[in-house]
């Protein structure tokens, strides 16, 4: 097994604060609220724009689903959307994406727009998705949206139709691929300022291309932008797309680990048996890192459907004993085996955090439970980067 990382100040301090009372029932109720915190905390992206410009199609791209695959968003060459509807990401249903109907449809007047969508009331922040030339009710929703203090991007879809246009019009004064992206994003940037809105980002996209293009770069960009629980929630949703979402993913739940593994001692603690009775907490945890990471079956199985790759290459890459099977009796015999835990971990706790052992069953469970789930991060956490690599390769070869 890979090395666990060691516990952290942090990690330390927090359960020092919570565990000096004794009181079991006391510090589960602690431990089980900033769980169930972290795991109910919603985002609330809505996607608006002109009618035609894609929205459906892209809210099923940004959650890695094709337009035929259950649960997406419909998609039609007429406007599909007469109301707002929210569409929850398939591994994080606290990540909803609103599709919300077009502006400039008979049903929905730019002057009325707002007032009848509700467009400002709930959602944390917006999208705003063009598929042709910059029009005045993008800004009218530009301009709106940034006097009620909401943040948003505007997004250039149908980038794909610009460059293929641009092939059949090569001749001696043929523009690349690369001028034409430029022009694309110069305009709606010299829109927006005219506006009044001078430090925007702009996207330009493909839905039927996800890989290529700027829909990465939308995400992560958008993860900067957003910050605590709600940053957490959409880092998770997010596809291992790169080694630096990798990584931020790690680090994330790397930071939240002893609350997970005290959580599941304490239910052992209660039941009397400190290793059986943590185990079915420990396995939801480890099922939860496979989704986060994206090596779950299903995840697994949408990303060689986009990527052009098969499944099997993709499992392939799946290396680490936890990434590939999750049996409750093996998880039972790897804490049994563990034992009395590294001591280097013991040594970290025992001087800070006394009151432990007689909390958690006298630590054993606590250091097994976290000595597993260290390793099970790291290791899961390579899986994800050489399933990354696979699914990379695919696309180039496409």
């Amino acid at each position: 097994m890979a090395s666990p990382q060691p516990i952290s100040e942090r990690e330390i301090s927090e359960m020092s604060s919570m565990l000096p009372s004794g009181v079991v029932s006391v510090v589960m109720g602690q431990v089980r609220g900033m769980l169930e915190q972290a795991d109910s905390t919603t985002l609330d992206i809505a996607v608006t724009g002109e009618a035609g410009a894609g929205k459906s199609s892209f809210i099923n791209a940004f959650r890695c689903l094709r337009d035929d695959d259950p649960g997406a968003a419909e998609t039609g060459v007429t406007e599909t959307t007469q109301k707002a509807s929210a569409y929850a990401h398939p591994t994080a249903p606290n990540v909803r994406l609103w599709d919300l109907p077009g502006i400039g449809t008979p049903a929905f007047r730019p002057e009325r727009y707002l007032e009848d969508v509700g467009l400002l009331r709930t959602y944390d922040f917006f999208i705003i998705l063009a598929s042709e030339r910059f029009r005045e009710c993008h800004a009218q929703l530009a301009g709106a949206i940034s006097e009620a203090g909401k943040h948003f991007y505007f997004v250039r879809n149908k980038v794909d139709r610009e460059l293929q246009a641009n092939a059949r019009r090569r001749g001696p004064q043929s523009r690349t691929d690369a001028d034409v992206l430029q022009e694309i994003r110069t305009d709606c940037l010299e829109n927006l300022r005219r506006t009044g809105l001078k430090e925007q980002k702009v996207f330009l996209i493909s839905c039927f291309e996800p890989q290529s293009f700027d829909l990465v770069l939308l995400q992560t960009s958008l993860l900067d932008d957003l910050d605590g629980l709600k940053r957490r929630a959409l880092l998770l949703s997010l596809p291992s797309h790169t080694s630096t979402l990798v990584e931020h993913k790690k680090q994330e739940l790397g930071a939240e680990l002893w609350r997970g593994v005290m959580s599941a001692c304490l239910d052992g603690f209660t039941r009397g048996d400190a290793i059986g009775g943590a185990v079915p907490k420990l396995m939801d945890t480890l099922r939860d890192y496979q989704r986060n990471f994206g090596l779950d079956s299903a995840s697994l199985h949408r990303l060689a459907a986009m990527t052009g790759t098969t499944y099997d290459d993709l499992c392939s890459e799946v290396r680490s004993s936890l990434g590939r099977e999750l049996v409750s009796g093996t998880l039972e015999r790897l804490l049994s085996q563990l034992g009395p835990a590294p001591q280097f971990l013991i040594r970290q706790l025992e001087s800070r955090v006394p009151v432990l052992g007689s909390v958690v069953s006298g630590g054993l469970s606590f250091m097994a439970g976290y000595y597993l789930l260290s390793t099970a991060l790291s290791e899961l956490s390579q899986d994800a980067e050489r399933v990354m690599l696979r699914a990379l390769q695919a696309t180039q070869l496409s």
